[in-house]
């Protein structure tokens, strides 16, 4: 089905304060949900509300959310138990501050749980002007390579950089298929691709009943497994998130620097603008659409999603929206 941003942000608003959280956080949450739907990222999206719901019941909205530590240009943050949407927006906010002011902002996250797509943070400071680089460490759900248990999270990481127009945007999980992507299969009654999964014996599943009760794969073998640890630690020193943390003590580090510490800002942005039309207008392997560049897809998604006012939507995924009012 298609609905209106602004019904599926009313919807999703009441379902979320019904649920016990705050009016303005409620806010901050359907924005991101409605960009990610809007960029093509439908598990992402509003899907998502099913999960934040059943974290609201087990830990409630939080506690305040405090800076524990700060310095010039680094800062530590208690989210309280509040949702990483929340707190991860907070977060890139002071770091590109912290960044304006001495050139490099570096915040850590603990003590909150789901920040959405990474990309959401470092796409808004690279409009400021800044490079960043974001990592996320979550519950162990993913298995390092060679194992069949669970002790890394899906761990995304994501890296943006300032250019003439939109911004180039970078953002991956480390693993085989991401979480969200799981349970909205699971919701929808659809089969994970294959060699994604194991299930609790260690066999090759493509249920993803079978992926929660076992494993998820690291994406790229060795190398994604590897990447994986380093994001876990990142998420430890993102202020006391300890490795293969639980839903409710994610770590998220975020580091923003100013171009201008290393060269003209301007330079840098002619830069990095020239470097993505070489790589678009570079020859496509036999058979192959024109080359793109990351993040592309989500912008032009993005920016057809906001004239149409509009998001695409299961019709199980609303009917469950609507039930969760009454719930």
């Amino acid at each position: 089905m298609e609905i209106s941003a602004d019904e599926i942000k009313e919807l999703g608003t009441r379902v979320l304060t019904r649920h016990g959280m705050k009016p303005e956080h409620a806010d901050m949450v359907l924005d991101h949900l409605i960009d990610a739907a809007m960029s093509g990222h439908a598990f992402a999206g509003p899907p998502r509300i099913f999960s934040i719901v059943e974290m609201l019941r087990k830990v409630g909205p939080g506690e305040p959310i405090r800076t524990i530590r700060e310095s010039a240009s680094c800062a530590v943050i208690d989210g309280g138990g509040v949702t990483g949407y929340v707190t991860s927006l907070m977060a890139i906010d002071k770091a590109v501050a912290l960044a304006k002011e001495t050139g490099v902002g570096i915040v850590g996250v603990h003590n909150s749980w789901f920040s959405g797509r990474l990309s959401y943070y470092v796409d808004r400071a690279a409009r400021a002007g800044m490079v960043a680089i974001h990592t996320a460490s979550s519950r162990a759900v993913v298995a390092p390579h060679g194992s069949i248990d669970k002790l890394l999270g899906t761990n995304p990481v994501s890296l943006s950089f300032p250019a003439d127009g939109d911004p180039l945007v970078i953002d991956f999980g480390t693993s085989a298929v991401a979480l969200g992507e799981v349970l909205l299969r699971q919701r929808s009654g659809r089969e994970l691709p294959e060699d994604t999964a194991v299930d609790e014996e260690g066999l090759p599943t493509t249920d993803p009943s079978g992926a929660l009760a076992g494993a998820m794969l690291a994406w790229g073998g060795p190398r994604g497994s590897a990447l994986s640890i380093a994001v876990q630690i990142f998420g430890a020193l993102a202020g006391g998130a300890a490795p293969a943390a639980d839903f409710q003590d994610s770590g998220f580090f975020f580091l923003v620097f100013d171009p201008a510490m290393l060269m003209p800002a301007d330079k840098f942005k002619t830069q990095v603008s020239s470097f993505i039309n070489d790589i678009k207008t570079s020859r496509p392997a036999p058979g192959q659409p024109p080359v793109r560049i990351p993040g592309e897809h989500g912008h032009k998604n993005r920016r057809e999603g906001r004239v149409r006012g509009k998001i695409d939507l299961d019709d199980k995924v609303y009917a469950g929206l609507l039930a969760l009012l009454d719930d």
